[in-house]
Order: structure tokens, then C-alpha cells, then sequence
């Protein structure tokens, strides 16, 4: 299976799943037209959220430039969507990116660990506030997992690690096999540890 056979056959890569307070859930990769969806769950997200996600920015602007691109060749934007009040919400947007970024590439091979752009991915989970420790985050990895060894990757390494005083989330990584394989800071000098899992 081919990373565009995502884009050519969307069932692929979607499902629906059963949330634990038992709403129903799709899980899907963005469309075209979710540009205000996606805008609405980005502005929806606190900052203590987006202080420990930073792919990119949270905005409207964003949402539509994502959605306009839709640059699934070597991205992968997965959606959680539940209705609530008559409406379709975003509660999830998991990123994986089939390749390797150069930052995170250097810190690996200054450990001897080599990372590769063809076998290994890269992965930046987000799940809306009113939705963490609900186990949405889960249902999507659950999906998502197998379909990254479908797709013939090896292993999976959080985009530009973790915050080390972030717990829940690294719990989350580690219940996946997630390691930590070594800590660094950031410019910030915030600590951070990076996480690798084999698939």
C-alpha cells in the first residue's frame, strides 16, 4: 500500500469508533472542506494545550491553507468528529508525517541512532480539552497503528519529542511502547525527551 492510495481511497484510512461515554465517532483524514471545522477546534484549544503542540499555528488561516493543501503525499491529518447540538465537532487531529524533519534527525544520529525518511514516521497528537482523558487519544492510535505497518513503516517518533513535565502524555506515549531514548532542550530551555516505538 502506497501513502496516496490514502487520498485515492479514503475507507482506508476511516472507521468509526465508540467513544467511553458511548457516543458514536468517525475517524477520517481531513477533507477540503473542513477548513472551518478545523478552524473552530483550534480556536477552541486553551494555551495550555497548544504550549506543549506546536506543529503550527492555531487559526483560522491555518485551517484553510491546511485544507486547501491537503499535502497527503507525506502528511497524514487524521480527524475525530463526533455530532453534538446538531453539529459536527472535531475532538481529535492526530498528524503523522511520512518522513523524517531534519531537527529531529540530528538529535537521533547525535545518539548513533539513524532515522529514515523511507521507513520510519512522525507523529503530533492533539485531542480537544472537554475530550482529554476520555480515551479518544487512544481509539485514534488504535486505528492509526495498523495502518502505519500497512503502510510499511517501521517505527513512529513524536515530532519534536515531549515536554518532560508533561506526564499524562508521556504516560499515554509509554501504554503504546513508546521510549524515551534521550532528553534535550529546547531554545527555550525547556527539557524534552524524545520517544521512538517500533511498529
Amino acid at each position: 500500500m502506497r501513502v496516496e492510495q490514502i487520498e485515492q481511497y479514503p475507507e482506508i484510512a476511516s472507521t468509526q469508533i465508540i467513544l467511553h461515554s458511548g457516543e458514536e465517532a468517525v475517524l477520517r483524514p481531513l477533507s477540503k472542506d473542513d477548513a472551518l471545522m478545523l478552524g473552530a477546534y483550534f480556536l477552541g484549544l486553551s494555551e495550555a494545550t497548544t504550549r506543549v503542540y506546536g506543529p503550527h499555528l492555531f487559526d483560522q488561516p491555518t485551517a484553510d491553507r491546511l485544507c486547501a493543501e491537503r499535502d497527503s503525499a507525506d502528511t497524514l491529518r487524521m480527524l475525530g468528529i463526533v455530532e453534538r447540538e446538531g453539529q459536527e465537532r472535531i475532538i481529535a487531529y492526530f498528524i503523522v508525517h511520512f518522513g523524517v524533519y531534519e531537527s529531529d534527525a540530528k538529535r537521533y544520529r547525535d545518539r548513533n541512532m539513524l532515522l529514515s525518511s523511507t521507513s520510519d514516521c512522525e507523529l503530533a497528537p492533539s485531542v480537544a480539552d472537554a475530550d482529554q482523558d476520555t480515551g479518544v487519544g487512544s481509539l485514534v492510535m488504535e486505528h492509526l497503528i495498523p495502518l502505519l505497518r500497512r503502510l510499511g513503516r517501521k517505527r513512529l517518533v513524536l515530532v519534536g519529542g515531549v515536554r518532560a513535565e508533561n506526564l499524562r502524555a508521556i504516560h499515554f506515549y509509554e501504554k503504546f511502547g513508546f521510549e524515551k531514548v534521550g532528553a534535550f532542550k529546547t531554545r527555550g530551555n525547556t527539557d524534552n525527551f524524545d520517544m521512538i516505538v517500533s511498529l
